[in-house]
């Protein structure tokens, strides 16, 4: 039986090579290591200031697709683009509330004309981290 959209968690899909990215950090030396700290920290601090229950799904591309799930993160690896996997979920969601972090603007336009909201790395990133 489906789930109702209504009670359903806002379902939070994080572009994890964009938020990584956002930060020149070094992650390009690790890219693994830097989206299993962007999990980790979405474990630990979520989304700050999202009502109610969330999911959070982070998708990973490229040398970052070994990264596992951990409770309270789902991991999803894209077997190509993960901007296509993201598009694809929302699109999976269907009536159900999405919300999408990333800053990369096709992305931004592709999903909001499936009908989620969406908001920049800054959501998710927290000072110093």
């Amino acid at each position: 039986m489906d789930e109702d959209p209504g009670t359903a968690p806002l379902l939070v899909i994080v572009d994890g090579a964009n938020v990584v990215g956002s930060v020149p950090d070094g992650w390009w030396r690790d890219r693994r290591g830097a989206a299993e700290r962007l999990r980790d920290r979405l474990a630990a601090d979520g989304v700050p200031g999202l009502p109610g229950p969330v999911e959070v799904v982070l998708v990973v591309e490229g040398a970052a697709r070994g990264v596992a799930a951990v409770p309270g993160v789902r991991v999803e690896a894209a077997p190509g683009s993960g901007d296509d996997l993201i598009v694809e979920l929302v699109g999976r969601a269907g009536d159900r509330p999405a919300l999408v972090v990333t800053a990369d603007r096709e992305l931004r336009r592709r999903v909001g004309a499936l009908g989620a909201e969406v908001t920049g790395p800054r959501a998710v990133r927290t000072p110093g981290r």
